[in-house]
């Protein structure tokens, strides 16, 4: 409605990448990145990858006095390392972790070990001038990373996480007017993942309603100009890609606006580093007060919506066949460990006993070998008990998906 009060947010972004012992130059970085956002003055602040806790310490003592409100959300073996700062007021705390996410014997991409949660964080935002308030939804999150989109084997994980994410915002908005979302969602702007998410939910994404855009083109978010970026994964993507978004919805008597959205470019202003290997992301928004209530549009009967969810459901299933194909085999291989230990004992008992002919193994060779077959049944036991889960939780979100398909379909 004309006239009445405009309430002005401004959200910093950022995956920070400050992994201790491997991020380079990650204390200078971090210490960059509080003296930044302790001159610019943000509303809210949403920071992925501070995997240590010393820093987000560190970052909370520098911020204190400008952002009095902080949380750091821990999960995992090492952290979510998931911290939020704002100006005002959180009034409650919610962490929730993802039923998938990657495996843990692929040591090298390490997802597994991190916990990758939502952190969500429900606080009142002021205006300056009185009996405006908007309760807020904000919610920091980072999603499985992709590592190569040619084969990409997390596209499966990462969907489930997509869909796990669109329910918890079902669910947890209904206590907030505004939600507000900002992460590392490590998808094209383009991507089933990401198509499903703000159908399903009804949120915007900042930079395609933005009135004024400064930064990346594209809004890209990894570029090739960032010293820390690997150059090789950006090969097809000569100008970069956008991973990294801010996305907004309001729910009942309020509307919000894009003014303004920017991203760095590269080294940070007065030094010859970049904030991390990821550009920052910063949006202004206006959220003003309607006269009537809008009412929520989540889930809305809408062809283009169902067509998402049957892609989604069909890379889902896909994912579901090659797990049940990896629980068959790592159960063949648990069996015939013990099989094999099972015939290593009857020939150690024939000979204790004098049965059977005198042992053909040296017995040093012999310990060997069922201690072999001892490990790999262990092994193949936990990978097959690991699999199992994941086939249950595939399983889940197929079940889900058509269950949300079929009300679409039916739906008028």
């Amino acid at each position: 409605m004309e006239g009445e009060p405009t309430l002005r947010l401004r959200i910093f972004n950022l995956n920070c990448w400050a992994i201790r012992y491997l991020s380079k130059r990650r204390q200078q970085r971090v210490r960059l990145i509080g003296d930044t956002l302790r001159q610019e003055g943000f509303d809210l602040v949403l920071l992925q990858e501070v995997w240590s806790e010393q820093d987000y310490s560190e970052l909370k003592v520098k911020l204190a006095g400008c952002y009095p409100f902080s949380h750091y959300f821990r999960s995992g073996v090492i952290g979510s390392g998931l911290c939020v700062f704002s100006r005002f007021p959180i009034l409650d705390m919610l962490l929730y972790q993802y039923s998938l996410n990657g495996y843990p014997y692929m040591l090298q991409h390490g997802d597994w070990f991190c916990g990758k949660s939502v952190g969500l964080g429900l606080g009142g935002f002021a205006g300056s001038r009185a009996g405006v308030r908007a309760p807020l939804l904000s919610l920091s999150l980072q999603l499985h990373a992709e590592y190569c989109r040619d084969k990409d084997a997390y596209l499966p994980h990462r969907l489930v996480q997509a869909w796990e994410l669109a329910q918890f915002i079902r669910h947890t908005s209904k206590a907030a007017d505004v939600v507000l979302l900002g992460g590392d969602l490590n998808m094209h702007p383009e991507d089933v993942g990401i198509r499903l998410l703000r159908g399903w939910t009804g949120l915007q994404d900042a930079f395609a309603e933005a009135m004024h855009f400064e930064g990346c083109k594209n809004g890209c978010t990894l570029v090739p100009d960032n010293c820390f970026t690997d150059k090789s994964e950006l090969l097809p993507f000569p100008l970069g890609i956008r991973i990294d978004y801010i996305l907004y919805k309001a729910i009942s008597s309020f509307t919000v606006k894009c003014e303004e959205l920017k991203t760095t470019t590269g080294r940070a202003p007065g030094v010859d580093i970049p904030f991390s290997d990821h550009e920052a992301v910063m949006a202004t928004l206006h959220i003003q007060r309607q006269g009537q209530p809008a009412g929520a549009t989540l889930g809305t009967a809408d062809p283009a919506l169902a067509d998402v969810v049957t892609e989604a459901r069909a890379e889902v299933g896909a994912g579901l066949r090659a797990a049940r194909r990896q629980r068959y085999s790592s159960g063949r291989m648990a069996v015939l460990a013990l099989l094999l230990l099972l015939l290593q004992a009857a020939a150690a008992l024939a000979t204790l006993a004098g049965l059977g002919a005198e042992q053909p193994f040296p017995k040093l060779s012999f310990c060997l070998l069922a201690f072999l077959a001892l490990g790999v049944l262990v092994l193949a036991t936990g990978l097959h008990l690991f699999h199992t889960m994941e086939v249950k939780m595939l399983h889940g979100t197929e079940d889900q998906m058509w269950m949300v398909l079929r009300a679409l379909q039916e739906r008028p």
